[in-house]
């Protein structure tokens, strides 16, 4: 790959719209579809969602575990589902949380960043929870293969907050914030967004406390079935909207599985998201 993760990222944002679409094949959802809770209804739910959708959509998120509860044969689904959507120009990224030390980190890494890996994908979500300094390893690697990371930041569960909004007794900082300013190190200089990202939960409110301008992207779950809308981001966001990476998963799947409307719920949340960043 010529450019890296964060530059691709703007482009696709910029010319498929700014959407982010997850592959959570939840088995409410397979049924919802009717289709059995098994490879079989899970491949051809991922297959429907690819096909009608690959072309059009800038990012999607596949949920790992989702695929990893059927074994082997669910995490070939999963090889197959995110080869097609790059194939299609859409970039991937990894919903997996890794998070480890030393050679454990590395293979974590590996699994997902390397080039010749099955599932190489252009970014992964990374947890941070061992000491940020612990995800060196795929950072590294991200920036050989021109991937990228989210870290997760600010998340929208709301157990997230005892851990995330405690302060560390070096400074005062929160353990949140002290994330996205190593985030923030990580992308200095890089254009015209760097490829190191943050996993901040669109249902939060007024996050001005925080200084999300971290010059690279925001990844926001929480838009549809978690209650906030493409409207609430600006007021969430401040001035980093613009570099949100809106996350909807099941607001889109659940018009499936006819193709068209699958298209036109995509197309109507990226539509709704530009509305909201750029006021027009």
């Amino acid at each position: 790959m010529t450019e890296p993760f964060g530059a691709r990222l703007r482009h696709a944002m910029d010319t498929r719209g700014p959407l982010c679409v997850g592959i959570d094949p939840h088995a409410s959802l397979l049924a919802a579809w009717g289709l059995d809770d098994d490879v079989k209804g899970l491949e051809t739910f991922t297959r429907t969602t690819v096909e009608a959708l690959a072309d059009q959509v800038a990012v999607f998120k596949p949920q790992a575990a989702f695929f990893e509860r059927f074994g082997s044969r669910g995490v070939a689904v999963l090889e197959r589902a995110v080869t097609e959507l790059r194939a299609a120009g859409a970039l991937v990224v990894m919903d997996a949380k890794r998070g480890d030390i030393g050679s454990t980190m590395a293979a974590y890494a590996e699994a997902f960043l390397r080039p010749d890996a099955p599932l190489f994908s252009d970014a992964l979500t990374v947890s941070p929870y061992l000491g940020y300094e612990s995800l060196r390893p795929a950072v590294d690697l991200a920036r050989q293969s021109g991937t990228g990371l989210f870290v997760l930041a600010l998340t929208s569960n709301p157990e997230g907050a005892e851990v995330q909004r405690a302060v560390r007794p070096e400074g005062g900082a929160t353990i949140g914030a002290t994330m996205l300013a190593h985030l923030a190190r990580e992308n200095a200089d890089a254009a015209p967004m760097g490829s190191f990202g943050a996993v901040v939960g669109a249902t939060l409110g007024d996050l001005s406390s925080f200084d999300l301008d971290i010059n690279g992207p925001l990844l926001a779950p929480g838009i549809g079935a978690q209650g906030a809308t493409p409207a609430d981001l600006p007021a969430v966001f401040g001035p980093a909207v613009r570099n949100v990476v809106p996350n909807v998963s099941r607001g889109v799947l659940k018009a499936g599985p006819d193709a068209e409307a699958l298209r036109a719920a995509a197309a109507g949340f990226a539509d709704e998201v530009r509305r909201a960043v750029t006021g027009a």
